[in-house]
């Protein structure tokens, strides 16, 4: 008879016990930024770049060189906190169901909290962080698998402003491209040349193309998904 797997046993080593040691840590450091905050905020993020997230972190914080992608162990901060990443701990740390919660309604943050999202604690007051936020949008390069917004066509007038050795690597991203004149100019002598096409899934050589003619499809945004206030336990979605 074979023998079950249900009855083998697993060594706990000792980078089992650190990781359940660090994740509690975790779970205590929210717990901590929870205290010293007013209200914490459920936010959604879209396009993520570590260099404008950066700019958020410190607008919070005060000043941190830490590393833009924090997971909230990085030292402490007058104004607030921000933790993003691990959101089945950031579930226990505010608690589940109205039995377990950190605080009374901090299990309604929880619920809704997965995919690309994070919690904000912070000091600071609530019209100061949305009116921070409502304005909060920075353009940038789109990435390979992204969905293009809108449909890119390339003019003339656009590739002969690069040298002619760029020649070769236009074509090795597709680009139909040869030197006359002079010049960067379109095979043929056609005047435009679609890039990349509304609605369609981007490839790392359009992408390559778009940096290249300084075309930006992307913009990085974060966008509030429910408020909850300390003082009465109120929480307001957005």
């Amino acid at each position: 008879m074979p023998r079950s797997k249900r009855a083998q046993r697993v060594a706990l080593t000792k980078t089992a016990k650190k990781t359940r040691d660090h994740k509690a840590s975790y779970v205590e450091t929210v717990r901590e930024a929870i205290d010293a905050s007013d209200r914490v905020y459920l936010f959604s993020y879209e396009n993520m770049r570590s260099n404008h997230f950066k700019d958020v972190r410190l607008h919070f914080r005060g000043g941190s060189n830490k590393d833009a992608m924090s997971d909230g162990n990085d030292g402490g901060g007058s104004e607030g906190r921000i933790f993003l990443g691990k959101n089945k701990l950031l579930q226990i740390a505010l608690g589940r169901t109205p039995e377990d919660e950190y605080a009374d309604n901090l299990h309604r943050l929880s619920k809704v909290l997965s995919g690309s999202v994070g919690i904000l604690c912070t000091t600071q007051p609530a019209k100061d962080v949305e009116k921070y936020f409502a304005t909060l949008a920075v353009e940038d390069f789109a990435r390979a698998g992204a969905v293009a917004p809108e449909t890119v066509m390339l003019t003339k007038e656009q590739v002969e402003t690069h040298p002619v050795s760029m020649v070769e690597q236009f074509r090795k991203l597709g680009l139909p491209v040869e030197v006359k004149n002079g010049r960067v100019a379109f095979v043929g002598g056609r005047e435009e040349w679609e890039v990349c096409q509304e609605g369609k899934e981007l490839s790392v050589e359009q992408c390559k193309i778009l940096v290249h003619m300084g075309v930006k499809l992307a913009t990085f945004k974060i966008g509030l998904v429910r408020r909850w206030e300390k003082d009465d336990g109120a929480v307001e979605e957005f």
